[in-house]
């Protein structure tokens, strides 16, 4: 009966212990080891939004995904320059940015499914990275842009 018990309690308190440190941690923050990308290198939606409304410090944003869901919606002033998960929208994407100047503020995003299966993100960090751009973010939207953008009420544009 003890020893029942004491399994009971055991489970008990793993399932707490799992639950706390849920908590402590969001999905939003980390950071798989498989990423191009450094913690430093990604921005939060919230703090994207803020600042796209300062003009003068504003990020050039670019979206890496399908073309279909750029037309459908995209934040508010962001480029389409290819879907980076293709040979040929990466070069398209490549030869647009190899005209930029290299510390160019740069936000990329896709959001067509959750972050960690997106066939573009990764690619296009990727590619930019090489080319040498030393202010290159990505946007971290976990779900996907209609949950993680649109749904949160951040400024986007409907159609091209």
């Amino acid at each position: 009966m003890l020893s029942k018990m004491f399994e009971r309690s055991l489970g008990i308190a793993a399932m707490l212990a799992i639950a706390c440190l849920m908590t402590m941690v969001s999905p939003t923050s980390i950071h798989a080891d498989s990423d191009p990308w450094t913690k430093a290198q990604t921005v939060q939606p919230a703090d994207l939004a803020k600042e796209l409304g300062n003009s003068k410090t504003a990020p050039t944003v670019v979206f890496v995904g399908f073309r279909r869901l750029y037309s459908a919606e995209h934040i508010k002033g962001a480029q389409y320059h290819g879907t980076a998960g293709s040979e040929e929208g990466l070069k398209e994407l490549t030869a647009w940015a190899a005209g930029l100047p290299r510390s160019t503020n740069l936000v990329i995003y896709c959001g067509c499914c959750p972050l960690e299966r997106c066939p573009n993100i990764r690619p296009a960090f990727t590619a930019l990275e090489r080319l040498g751009f030393t202010n290159l973010r990505v946007l971290l939207l976990p779900q996907d842009f209609a949950t993680d953008w649109a749904g949160k009420g951040f400024p986007y544009d409907k159609g091209d």
